[in-house]
């Protein structure tokens, strides 16, 4: 029986960071695939050049690298492909790698597969880069370049599919998904170790209790987060998640603000069950222009109803289910009106927050991209040769 194909996968995010697009979607394309996920170089200046490997998701299906370098220029920044170049190479060498795709989070990691042939090249484009604090000043020259070369490119929602329209051929919009079942109310006894785990993190904390979890960056309106806190003393908001790009000086802070800091992906769905209502407080700025946020039907699959900023992709996916506040004023009014609402109700928010969430799961959407995948996939070559010595730089 023949082995099934690489897939290697470059990315700008860490497979323990917090679990989203990647992880959901490697996690079930590990299936059709080896999975090789190559993360970020991590910084180590006294240690040698090296990878550190792991295996993670169900069975240990897909094996994690981690390249560590002296360097410390951040990201697939240029001055560590000096080094990263060999290190790759090295070990996907020794994985004897001949018959491969190749799948790019980040355009910042084109360089490192100059020379590789891969059956197919597929840039999954789930937010715009370039827009994120700290973007890299190369970061658009190169993603112009994958562009051009990839044979299959993916947008993480509506808005970032409309402002790419007509720029590939086999452009295609998948938004984000959601695992229902991991979200869905947990039925575990109170002495279920998550259970204990989530109360000894927010059991503290008084009711209504407002919630919001993710990573907690420049994408926030913090100013929209205290404005709530100060207009009603008597909520308590909990804000799960790490702390990234900004400082933890920039955070609010207030008596009714409590930031808990990232928690597991396991713990999130017990957290969420002792919440009244989901917060997705996000700033209109360049960085959110194009956003897809996951959190939203994560949040309507625990069954919780949701106050967002009006994210375009929020409104036009969601806007029947989840409540929009254009400002300070009509984002608390919001939350009052559903911590007021009557059990005829929600009863029927639910049904409608139901459908959305049963139309929108990471099975299907890993469906679709097989079938896209699958669709430029060129056959394998004859005498493929394994990855090694053609590797080099661009």
């Amino acid at each position: 029986m023949p082995q099934q194909p690489h897939l290697l996968v470059f990315s700008h995010l860490r497979w323990d960071f917090v679990f989203q697009r990647p992880q959901h979607l490697m996690t079930r394309l590990a299936n059709d695939y080896r999975v090789i996920f190559i993360e970020e170089p991590q910084h180590d200046p006294a240690g040698p050049p090296r990878v550190e490997s792991r295996r993670v998701g169900p069975g240990g299906a897909i094996e994690v690298l981690v390249p560590v370098t002296p360097v410390a220029a951040p990201g697939f920044d240029d001055a560590q492909l000096p080094l990263l170049l060999p290190l790759i190479e090295r070990e996907l060498a020794q994985r004897e790698v001949r018959d491969y795709a190749v799948w790019m989070y980040t355009p910042m990691a084109l360089p490192l597969i100059a020379g590789m042939q891969p059956r197919a090249l597929v840039y999954d484009c789930m937010d715009e880069l370039s827009a994120f604090k700290h973007a890299p000043a190369q970061l658009r020259q190169r993603e112009s370049a994958l562009m051009a070369s990839a044979d299959l490119v993916l947008c993480g929602g509506p808005a970032l599919y409309a402002a790419r329209h007509g720029q590939h051929p086999e452009l295609h919009c998948l938004p984000s998904a959601v695992d229902a079942a991991h979200f869905a109310p947990p039925r575990t006894a109170p002495d279920d170790p998550l259970a204990l785990r989530a109360q000894a993190v927010q059991g503290h904390i008084p009711r209504p209790r407002l919630g919001f979890f993710g990573v907690i960056d420049e994408r926030m309106d913090l100013a929209l987060v205290d404005a709530i806190a100060a207009a009603r003393p008597d909520w308590q908001l909990a804000m799960v998640g790490p702390v990234v790009k900004i400082s933890e000086a920039d955070l609010p802070r207030r008596p009714n603000l409590h930031w808990l800091g990232m928690q597991r992906y396991e713990l999130l769905p017990h957290l969420l069950a002792g919440w009244d209502v989901c917060l997705m407080p996000f700033a209109l700025n360049e960085s959110t222009r194009f956003i897809s946020p996951t959190k939203t039907l994560e949040y309507l699959a625990g069954g919780k109803p949701v106050v967002s900023t009006p994210i375009r992709d929020v409104v036009g996916l969601y806007g029947d289910v989840v409540r929009i506040g254009n400002d300070a004023p009509e984002f608390v009014a919001a939350c009052e009106e559903l911590l007021q609402e009557d059990a005829a109700s929600r009863e029927y928010w639910h049904g409608s927050a139901a459908a959305v969430v049963a139309a929108a799961s990471w099975d299907a959407a890993a469906g679709r991209v097989r079938d896209w995948l699958a669709a430029v996939l060129r056959p394998v070559a004859p005498g493929a040769p394994v990855i090694g010595a053609s590797l080099r730089a661009a």
